[in-house]
């Protein structure tokens, strides 16, 4: 018994017949680029996209007596909600010129640049979840678009009743011409929603399920700021943040995010077991004799 003991002990040692732990292997990168859409086509589809958001936001220009009464629905709905005053953060913003003038420069020059700049990274370092992000913001802008379109909306610095600086024209850089009427470049009377805090708050929504840094959170901070920005600086209401952050929802709701990958598990062969390997059961007379021997 005991030589037989020892017999299978060595067979199981053996490393021909041991299978091991599976091996698990990640995505190559030939996956990854199959996944990644046209480099030429993204361009004209994201170029196409901006161009006709920006040349229909113009067809809202020029219904400033709607745009005044609007704004001061949209001024009397945040009073009765008990909103905080938007005068609150422009307080904070005034008490010196570079901290103005700094909040003026975030909203002139990291609105499109940012959200380009995430785009181009998840292209090249996550592109199932650019194509699910590029969708996302397509459908909010194309929605954005439609209320710009059907509700013209002065921003809060364009109504008296605000009593609140145009601090892009007293401190600048400003983006803006001084008189409404005279833009041909943009339209001052799209406030609502506010396109600023929506593509904010949906980079820092895609960059926080495409990645997995215990630091991801922080980068909800860009939605943050740029709220305090388009607030302190007189370009939009808090309802135009909460109307973006609605609109967003809804899409999210609709254009879910997609799957993480799974991991393609590889098992190593076993090789079949030689007749000479495998062990034999002593004859039955041994088993006898060994135990009428005790």
């Amino acid at each position: 018994m005991e030589a037989r003991e020892s017999r299978t002990e060595a067979a199981e040692g053996e490393p021909g017949i041991s299978p091991g732990p599976p091996r698990t292997a990640t995505a190559p990168p030939v996956e990854r680029a199959a996944a990644r859409p046209p480099l030429v086509r993204e361009l004209l589809l994201v170029v196409g996209l901006f161009l006709v958001y920006k040349f229909g936001r113009q067809l809202a220009n020029g219904h400033t007596g709607e745009a005044l009464r609007n704004a001061r629905r949209v001024w009397d709905a945040e009073r009765t909600l008990r909103l905080p005053g938007e005068g609150l953060v422009q307080d904070a913003l005034l008490h010196g010129d570079g901290v103005v003038h700094v909040a003026n420069t975030y909203y002139a020059t990291v609105h499109f640049p940012a959200t380009l700049l995430f785009l181009v990274w998840l292209y090249l370092r996550r592109p199932r979840h650019y194509v699910w992000a590029r969708r996302v913001l397509a459908v909010l802008t194309a929605a954005a678009l439609a209320l710009h379109l059907g509700f013209p909306l002065a921003p809060p610095r364009l109504l008296p009743t605000a009593h609140l600086v145009d601090t892009a024209q007293v401190y600048g850089p400003s983006v803006y011409a001084a008189k409404p009427a005279a833009d041909t470049m943009a339209n001052q009377f799209a406030a609502m929603p506010s396109l600023h805090f929506g593509w904010a708050l949906m980079l820092a929504i895609g960059l926080i399920v495409a990645t997995r840094s215990r630091w991801r959170w922080l980068w909800l901070l860009h939605p943050l700021i740029t709220l305090l920005v388009i607030v302190g600086t007189a370009n939009h209401y808090w309802l135009d943040a909460l109307a973006a952050a609605a609109l967003l929802g809804i899409a999210l709701a609709v254009l879910r995010p997609p799957r993480p990958a799974r991991s393609r598990v590889v098992r190593r062969s076993v090789p079949a077991a030689s007749p000479a390997a495998r062990p034999t059961a002593p004859p039955a007379a041994d088993l006898v004799g060994s135990g009428a021997g005790r």
